[in-house]
Order: C-alpha cells, then sequence, then structure tokens
C-alpha cells in the first residue's frame, strides 16, 4: 500500500457538494460499470436541466427517466428518494449527525438503497473517514492485485482504521491507473 500511496501522491477524496445528488448518482451508478453510469447521468441532467433534484425527479414521467437507460426499478427508487426528500422522510442534516452504523440502517430502509449504496453514500456524501464496503468488487481485486489472491479485504483492511475510506480511495486509484 506504500508504494500505492507514493505514485498516486496526496489523497483527493473530499465529500460532494449536495448529498441528495450523491445519493442519486449511486443508485444510477448500482451494478453498471463507469463508463455506462456516466452516459446515463449524463441523459438525466439533460433531461432535467441540470443534476438531479427532488422537484424535479417528483415532477418527470417515468417513462422519460426510462428513455434515459434507467431500469424501471432506478426509475421507482429515484422517485421514492425524491418523495422521501420532499416529505421529510429522508433528512441528510440529521442523518450527518448519526454515527455510521445508524446511518447505514437508516440509508437501506430506503427503497433501492442496499448496503454497498449506503457505504459508498457514508464516504462520498457524508465524508466519513473509516468506511470499507467489504461487497465492492473493484476494493477487493485492487487489494488482491496487492497482497495476493487468497486475500481477504476485511482483514487486510483492519490496520487502516479509523481511515478506511481513504484507504479504499487508494485502492480505487490503483485499480483505474
Amino acid at each position: 500500500m506504500a508504494r500505492v500511496l507514493a505514485t498516486i501522491g496526496p489523497c483527493r477524496l473530499r465529500p460532494r457538494d449536495d448529498p441528495f445528488v450523491t445519493l442519486c448518482t449511486s443508485i444510477v451508478g448500482q451494478q453498471l460499470s463507469t463508463r455506462a453510469a456516466g452516459t446515463i447521468r449524463a441523459r438525466l441532467e439533460a433531461l432535467l436541466g441540470g443534476p438531479p433534484s427532488p422537484t424535479a425527479l417528483a415532477g418527470v414521467d417515468a417513462g422519460d427517466l426510462r428513455a434515459v437507460g434507467l431500469s424501471g426499478a432506478k426509475t421507482r427508487y429515484l422517485q421514492a428518494l425524491a418523495q422521501a426528500q420532499l416529505d421529510g422522510t429522508l433528512d441528510f442534516a440529521a442523518l450527518a449527525s448519526l454515527p455510521d452504523a445508524a446511518a447505514l440502517e437508516r440509508l437501506t430502509a430506503l427503497p433501492g438503497v442496499g448496503r454497498w449504496t449506503a457505504e459508498m453514500f457514508l464516504i462520498f456524501g457524508l465524508g466519513r473517514l473509516d468506511v470499507i464496503s467489504l461487497g465492492d468488487a473493484g476494493l477487493r481485486r485492487s487489494a488482491r492485485m496487492l497482497y495476493g489472491e487468497d486475500t481477504e479485504l476485511g482483514t487486510v483492511s483492519a490496520p487502516w482504521a479509523p481511515y478506511r475510506s481513504v484507504a479504499a480511495w487508494y485502492l480505487w486509484q490503483h485499480l483505474d491507473g
């Protein structure tokens, strides 16, 4: 890992500005390549006239969302997320004050937000520093590349606490590089 840090340089991991957009982006990107997710996000933003907002998503026809490449399930998830934000069920300020486990529980109660999506939100939406997504295929692959094929991400990442999110960022950079 020291070699990866030296090669990549300073960590540029920063929480994104808009938690709603961040969570929408995670939902759009579920089970898709980075390229496919980027294409769909660009189409979605073109349809909505900018980044997704609760009002824009709640007001757009589901068929139009499907036409930009979203599945029926992701269309329902995004519109449910918009409604939860609008009706106060989803309160990002309250979420930010919760410990990781409680925030994960609250997030995974939302339709379409599984553990991976919630973990990505904790890292990129809330800027939590000690989250490692053990189910992330890219992180597992990068760890195996660095530490050997028999490497278990949970074991190798334990010493990285309380900065496992930072270590995850470096693993993703290593994989992309």
